[in-house]
């Protein structure tokens, strides 16, 4: 059996869909798992043991490039013949999404309904939101019926041992016996999830000790945002962002005291990695993606406009997130801080 799984785009989500790789493995322990993905989630998947190559897209979010989906279909076909791939596992729910396992000829593929994909799935589940309402049991139904109990304790897992987390302190010049509170201030959805800066800023400056650094990490989107809690925290945080691959940023997470993010990628990647979460909730709901890890928590207000699943606050006004206090954070931080929090560290 050689199984082929359709990665979704955002980072998040591809954390997400490791519990599904899981029961296929345990469903299937001899079976070949390769995923499709994108070039900046290739790492993420690599550091998932169940994964044992990852096929590189080459579309950008949201293209649609037909005949280019057509020639990557054939191309799998054809590098495939000496043992094809016999099942699929198309995650996103586009159409555009099932082409290239249909042009590949794939026997059996897997998939919701989605966009209408009659013909290009011939296993069409119908979504049950009801019963599934996070996206990792959606995901993780698709290799068959999911018990109360096992929806309830789906936990994603990625992998990283000590040698890695020290070879990128030792490349990027960081102290190798710190443990230190990472920062994840960026959100690509957009501002209506981003924590403000002078908040990052504040809780920097109160939480901050030479055993204790704060690192901001974050994509190059993210470097002026990082720019800006530094000037605000007086020198308190030490900006990253940018400046890391995600597979750096992957072992930099993996050897934290604990991590403050907003809904983001790498809250789900901090999570996944057993580190304690102290996830920022604004426009965005924890019911369908929350953090699935014992050691996270969620702080958000519950406030008559939120959530409101913008980018960008429709009342102008953000409170769901200004009036989120550094204080009120700094309760669900503080477990963490004490000395003898700090252990399993390089």
């Amino acid at each position: 059996m050689k199984i082929l799984v359709v990665a979704p785009a955002w980072i998040g989500d591809a954390v997400l869909a490791q519990p599904l790789l899981a029961r296929l493995k345990r469903q299937h322990a001899d079976a070949r798992i390769e995923v499709l993905a994108s070039a900046w989630s290739a790492p993420l998947l690599a550091r998932m043991i169940e994964v044992d190559a990852v096929i590189t897209s080459p579309f950008a979010h949201g293209e649609f490039k037909f005949w280019a989906r057509f020639a990557l279909g054939r191309q799998i076909r054809h590098e495939a013949a000496g043992q094809a791939f016999t099942h699929v596992y198309v995650l996103p729910n586009s159409w555009k999404s099932a082409l290239v396992p249909f042009f590949a000829g794939i026997p059996q593929r897997i998939g919701y309904q989605g966009e209408a994909r009659f013909g290009l799935l011939n296993q069409r589940h119908v979504l049950d939101k009801i019963a599934h309402p996070q996206l990792v049991q959606r995901y993780a139904a698709l290799a068959g019926a999911l018990s109360a109990s096992e929806a309830a304790l789906l936990r994603p897992v990625l992998q990283s041992d000590p040698g890695q987390q020290m070879a990128v302190r030792m490349a990027l010049g960081l102290p190798l016996d710190a443990a230190p509170v990472i920062f994840c201030p960026g959100a690509e959805y957009g501002p209506a999830k981003r924590w403000p800066a002078w908040h990052f800023a504040s809780l920097a400056r109160r939480i901050v000790s030479a055993d204790k650094p704060v690192w901001l990490l974050g994509s190059a989107k993210d470097v002026a945002l990082g720019e800006q809690i530094v000037r605000a925290s007086d020198g308190a945080a030490l900006n990253l962002c940018g400046k890391t691959t995600l597979d750096q940023a992957i072992d930099l997470l993996a050897a934290a005291r604990a991590a403050v993010t907003n809904d983001s990628g790498l809250m789900h990647v901090a999570a996944a990695l057993g580190r304690p979460v102290v996830a920022l909730y604004g426009s965005s709901s924890p019911l369908y993606t929350p953090p699935l890890s014992p050691l996270a928590s969620i702080v958000r207000q519950d406030l008559p406009c939120s959530p409101c699943f913008k980018r960008e606050c429709p009342l102008g006004h953000l409170d769901c997130l200004n009036g989120l206090t550094p204080d009120a954070v700094l309760q669900y931080l503080a477990p963490f801080l004490a000395p003898e929090a700090a252990h399993d560290f390089p």
